[in-house]
């Protein structure tokens, strides 16, 4: 039985999600041993990529946009723009408690999985998903959806924030893929019912 577009169109990414997410984390002892950049944020560059996964950036820049919209176009693109990293930061935060896996300089390069029973609710010193990956991929994801043309620059900013979370040794190479996977779905989700509202105004 053939699929319909949109259900092929689903299935294809959800198998694309995946097999991603497995070679990620094939990928995790080389990018450990070889992807490293000391003292990464010591350099100008280096702090503009991890504040592309600061939550006060994307506040600030959505009321800069709420503030270029004004009332005759409605603030419908600033509240996305805002709450947007905002809500995929609060997930990532959820998968953490889930998933429980600690950072990799904790246990040298080791995967380990911290018991339920230890800091039940804490999500210290847990990596996946990277809390600055996914906001950053949570911002880039809905400004790719409001400001489409632009998309190359969005994502490229935010795998700039994921990778060099990597190259600091804060967090494994698949941490940052499961990060880019879940934004992207919460915001394809958001984007069924608010999209073809914003859509009206970028016309």
């Amino acid at each position: 039985m053939n699929l319909p577009d949109d259900n092929r169109s689903r299935a294809l990414l959800f198998g694309a999600a995946v097999a991603g997410i497995i070679v990620a984390h094939l990928l995790d002892p080389w990018f450990y041993a070889h992807f490293r950049v000391e003292e990464i944020y010591n350099e100008d560059w280096g702090r503009l990529l991890r504040v592309i996964g600061y939550l006060p950036l994307w506040l600030a820049a959505a009321l800069a946009l709420a503030m270029h919209d004004g009332r005759q176009r409605g603030f419908r693109r600033a509240l996305l723009l805002g709450l947007t990293p905002a809500l995929t930061g609060l997930v990532g935060e959820a998968l953490k408690l889930f998933f429980r896996r600690e950072r990799p300089g904790a246990h040298e390069g080791a995967y380990f999985i911290r018991p339920f029973s230890e800091r039940t609710w804490s999500t210290s010193g847990l990596a996946l998903p990277s809390s600055h990956a996914i906001v950053a991929f949570g911002g880039a994801a809905i400004l790719s959806r409001i400001f489409p043309r632009a998309w190359p620059v969005w994502w490229a900013l935010a795998w700039g924030c994921g990778l060099s979370r990597v190259a600091a040794g804060a967090h494994f190479f698949s941490d940052i893929v499961v990060a880019a996977g879940a934004a992207w779905l919460v915001v394809a989700l958001l984007w069924v019912k608010q999209g073809p509202r914003i859509s009206q105004h970028n016309a």
